[in-house]
């Protein structure tokens, strides 16, 4: 089965009356911003002078109980333990605590599973080991929010546990001495889409905040400001796709500019072998060349290796990290190509239309069976699960579709007994099962996708902010463009459509001929600009060489292409039809 068309939705114009109160603002900017539900004019103008304010850790429920209990850990010497996952999300977000903590005087040390030898979140062998170390206080970062058996045994064993977690919350929540959560019901912040990190940096900030009113020990000379983490909180709140709306949207603006002066070794030796230097580090350049990188330690061997990166002080050992982690990232991509391969061989091979995709495999690793599901997802629009199979039970990752809650039907299935454990958001899910319950799982699954699903159109939804004429673009326009950055999950770049686009010539490139380069005019723009040529370049796409007809609709991304000194306006097409 091949990649399924995509259904082209344009945004509503936003009315007249509405442009006519941001006259000042370009219409095209005024237009994008309504798409993304920014409708007010003060929210507009704070929208692009970057001006978007940080809320009060303190209003968070469980804060002031959470940083009364570090405090007093601190002045008591009692040793803690931050506990994280081992994403890119949760290994910054551990480092960011440890590095606060210890600024603060704590005897402090980290944590984070081995994905394959132990699995997401908190585990009773782990705490039983921390317990016998002598850990008198968890906090966990990106984790713990379903873990009620797991602080229950933290609770038994003398331990206090602090759960900081942004995952959905299940029916119960932990007995932790504070679960800090702002998905809770009862918990009054504004702001719901903080990443794992960005919690963890919400308790240091009212830590530090704590200690610039009262030190917690005196004489104790802290040297670290709230601005000094948060090139960490940029790197794990877009790798983890988090909203890059409102208070993540100034998070990430600001850790972006640390992030490119950053002082840290490990990620200036990260930044090298990426190919992404300081300086030039955006929301893009972690998405794709930073964040992988990170990640891929988790995936293949110990996410410790990212961790020990993003603190280390050593050039030496910086290198070394960067070199193994790069090295990582390249195994991993050929990793999950072949396990691709395999899943939808297995897909295929199925008879009959399912409403959600399974895939198992005892050859397929832990560590990439959620990038490996994602793309099935992008393949056949189905919500997916890839399972590694194990002896006795088998864990996967499932990702989802805007129209079925991946999470919401796990819950299901927990409550007819059928999961050991699982936790995640609406589009994104890890589980574990008995092998001996994985059938009816998977029959269980496909009968609630086929309940919600049936009666639906399941074509993918491809969002277009404006529609305009090509010939009309130019550096001033991208430069306006670029006042939306940074970009990402929930902020897009701006999409654009044109039509009746004239394709000037077209030619296969990459390997195997699997992308498209074109040249493009707009013979409807008028004047002088329908002799502008464009550049464009369509990803996956090289299947149209040779069908192009000699007008096209394209929908596409504005960027700048840096060649050999020479600077042009490039268009990334996302997909492209005969005119109409």
């Amino acid at each position: 089965m091949s990649r399924q068309a995509k259904k082209w939705i344009i945004s509503p114009t936003a009315p007249a009356s509405h442009l006519a109160r941001l006259s000042h603002v370009d219409p095209m900017l005024v237009q994008v911003l309504w798409n993304r539900g920014i409708h007010e004019p003060a929210d507009v103008e704070s929208f692009l002078a970057g001006e978007t304010r940080l809320d009060d850790p303190f209003r968070i429920k469980g804060m002031n109980e959470a940083v009364a209990r570090i405090r007093r850990a601190i002045r008591q010497g009692e040793r803690m333990v931050v506990y994280g996952d081992f994403d890119a999300d949760g290994v910054t977000a551990t480092a960011l605590l440890v590095q606060a903590l210890s600024a603060l005087g704590a005897f402090v040390q980290a944590y984070i599973p081995h994905r394959v030898d132990e699995g997401y979140g908190l585990n009773i062998g782990a705490l039983a080991e921390l317990e016998r170390d002598g850990i008198k206080l968890v906090i966990t970062v990106d984790c713990g929010i379903r873990s009620v058996e797991e602080v229950a045994f933290a609770n038994r064993l003398g331990m206090d546990v602090i759960v900081t977690d942004h995952h959905s919350i299940g029916p119960t929540l932990p007995p932790a001495l504070a679960a800090i959560n702002p998905k809770r019901a009862d918990c009054p912040y504004p702001f719901k889409g903080l990443a794992g990190v960005g919690l963890a940096y919400k308790l240091a900030q009212a830590l530090l905040r704590a200690q610039a009113q009262t030190p917690v020990r005196n004489g104790l000379a802290v040297d670290l400001q709230e601005a000094d983490l948060l090139d960490l909180v940029a790197l794990g709140t877009v790798a983890d796709l988090a909203p890059l709306l409102e208070e993540n949207r100034s998070l990430v603006q600001r850790g972006l500019a640390q992030l490119n002066r950053t002082q840290r070794p490990g990620l200036r030796a990260l930044m090298g072998v990426a190919g992404a230097p300081a300086g030039k580090i955006t929301s893009t350049a972690i998405g794709f060349s930073l964040g992988p990188r990170l990640n891929a330690a988790g995936r293949l061997d110990s996410a410790m290796l990212s961790y020990e990166l993003l603190l280390t002080g050593d050039l030496l050992k910086s290198s070394q990290l960067a070199s193994q982690l790069n090295a990582l990232n390249a195994r991993r991509q050929q990793v999950t190509a072949e396990a691709f391969k395999q899943a939808q061989e297995q897909i295929e091979a199925a008879d009959g239309e399912d409403f959600l995709h399974v895939a198992a495999s005892e050859q397929f690793l832990a560590g990439i069976v959620g990038l490996v599901a994602g793309r099935l997802v992008e393949q056949y629009y189905r919500p997916a699960i890839v399972m590694e199979l194990g002896p006795q039970q088998s864990r996967g990752s499932a990702r989802s579709i805007a129209e079925f809650d991946i999470t919401a039907a796990l819950d299901r299935c927990a409550q007819e007994n059928l999961l050991v454990r699982h936790g995640g958001h609406a589009a994104a899910a890890g589980l574990t099962v008995d092998n001996r319950k994985l059938p009816a799982l998977t029959r269980r699954l496909r009968e609630i996708a086929a309940e919600e699903l049936a009666d639906k159109e399941l074509t993918p939804p491809l969002h277009i902010d404006i529609e305009t004429r090509m010939g009309h673009l130019d550096f001033a326009r991208l430069g306006l463009l670029q006042q939306l950055e940074p970009t990402g999950y929930a902020n897009p770049q701006p999409r654009l459509l044109s039509r009746g686009v004239q394709v000037r010539d077209a030619r296969q490139v990459g390997a195997g001929g699997a992308h498209l380069k074109l040249s493009l005019s707009d013979p409807g723009a008028g004047g002088l600009q329908s002799e502008k040529i464009f550049d464009a370049i369509a990803f996956q796409q090289g299947h149209w060489h040779g069908k192009l007809p000699a007008h096209i609709d394209l929908v596409y991304t504005l960027e700048e292409n840096n060649w050999n000194n020479k600077r042009t306006l490039q268009l990334v097409v996302e997909d492209l039809k005969c005119a109409q």
